[in-house]
């Protein structure tokens, strides 16, 4: 049933004539005043707006909202039949509508030693480089994606994620440059998931976000090879060129048809940035939707910190550094960014670090629980003999160990090489400090 009708006061001195109802009532027409939810779960950058399809509604719907208030003076009450509906062409997308966040769930999950899920992530990692290449060439050539294909491989990540982050994030980030593209995506949507689960998201939009994160660089199919993995820096023509995968991506999931909202304005948008000197639209500040700014902050991890061709990655706390000092620039929204550094950790899976003890290690495990200073270490190098040492892998939260952390260091300033197989293959736990 309807709530009472509230008068509220205008700035022009008029008064808006406002119903709170339940968001199974909204329905094409509504003029929507205000949603009764968090900023951080609406799609939406607007605070009112109308409802012009279905769409709009599965939106709202995805986002976990379940009471609005509408604005009768600008649009239809729950008793008035006006006509409008959506036709076929407007339907709500399949992956919305079967899975209304009232309803869909992720399968549960057990959580996972780092050891035991990399091994499944390795494999995952494997069967999905050639669902994304088969995806992107669905759509560069005007086929349909197959989503019966695309949100299981999301699931699939997604479930992944819930037993142990670190490991799929940690080996998503090693691509080669033949693959670069393909595991991009894949390592987006398995950052956009963690993320969601960050800010509390709920399993519905989180799965979408997923499937964003997979299907946001589709338009690259769209750029010359040449200039995609030129090895040396591109030409302004050539930049403008690449430019255009977000606004060509979003043509092509369009005309393939069956993407949700979400997914489409990832794609579109995942490349603006929040003080509004980002493309294709020069979008600034909440203008950019909640996900678009979630895709934003994880396109340009997974980008700084893997080898392309045309650039060695950083390290994952070296990525954060400088994607911490290019934020004071404006580039990315500082909640969603302190809530990535959260779920990744200050010290990511992956990161050279050197102790108190003057010994040189690789993260090897961010624990799932406990300070975010205090990770396993694989100890592998002596700073003051200059040699490498038998590994060891330490837990610095563990009583005893009598060691810490004091800084992150760079390969090349100690002449290293390969120091990812110290963390993808540590050795057994020491408490030996």
């Amino acid at each position: 049933m309807a709530q009472a009708i509230k008068p509220v006061p205008q700035a022009d001195g008029s008064a808006a004539t406002l119903r709170k109802i339940s968001i199974q009532q909204l329905r094409v027409g509504m003029y929507v005043h205000k949603l009764c939810c968090s900023w951080l779960t609406t799609p939406f950058w607007h605070s009112a707006f109308a409802i012009e399809s279905r769409q709009t509604i599965a939106q709202i719907q995805a986002s976990g909202t379940t009471q609005l208030w509408i604005d009768l003076a600008k649009g239809v009450d729950v008793d008035v039949d006006v006509g409008m509906a959506a036709p076929a062409s407007a339907a709500v997308p399949d992956a919305i509508d079967d899975c209304p966040a009232a309803i869909f769930r992720f399968a549960p999950v057990t959580p996972a030693p780092m050891a035991d899920e990399m091994r499944r992530a390795a494999l995952l990692l494997d069967r999905s480089r050639q669902a994304v290449l088969s995806m992107f060439q669905d759509a560069r050539m005007g086929r349909a994606i197959d989503m019966q294909a695309a949100m299981p491989l999301v699931d699939e990540i997604a479930g992944s994620v819930m037993r142990n982050a670190s490991a799929l994030i940690g080996l998503a980030r090693l691509k080669t440059a033949d693959n670069y593209t393909y595991m991009h995506s894949v390592a987006v949507c398995a950052l956009m998931i963690a993320l969601a689960r960050q800010l509390g998201l709920d399993d519905a939009v989180t799965r979408e976000v997923g499937l964003a994160g997979l299907l946001h660089d589709v338009g690259k199919m769209t750029v010359p090879p040449a200039i995609l993995n030129k090895p040396g820096r591109l030409t302004a023509e050539e930049f403008d060129s690449v430019k255009l995968h977000a606004v060509a991506g979003h043509a092509l999931l369009q005309g393939a048809g069956g993407i949700g909202a979400i997914a489409l304005d990832v794609c579109l948008h995942h490349h603006e940035k929040f003080d509004g000197s980002g493309y294709p639209h020069g979008l600034k500040g909440e203008e950019i939707s909640l996900y678009a700014r979630m895709g934003a902050v994880c396109d340009v991890y997974d980008a700084v910190s893997s080898n392309r061709p045309y650039k060695a990655g950083w390290g994952p706390a070296e990525s954060l550094r400088h994607m911490a000092e290019w934020n004071r620039g404006g580039h990315f929204d500082e909640k969603i960014f302190a809530a990535f550094v959260k779920c990744l950790g200050i010290y990511p899976v992956g990161t050279l670090v050197r102790l108190k003890s003057g010994r040189l290690g690789v993260v090897a495990e961010q624990k799932q629980q406990g300070s975010l200073l205090q990770p396993k270490v694989t100890v592998f190098f002596s700073t003051r003999s200059l040699t490498y040492i038998v590994p060891q892998l330490l837990d610095l939260a563990q009583p005893g160990v009598g060691d810490a952390i004091i800084c992150c260091e760079q390969e090349r300033t100690w002449g290293l090489s390969d120091i990812d197989r110290f963390w993808q293959a540590p050795p057994g736990a020491s408490r030996d400090g």
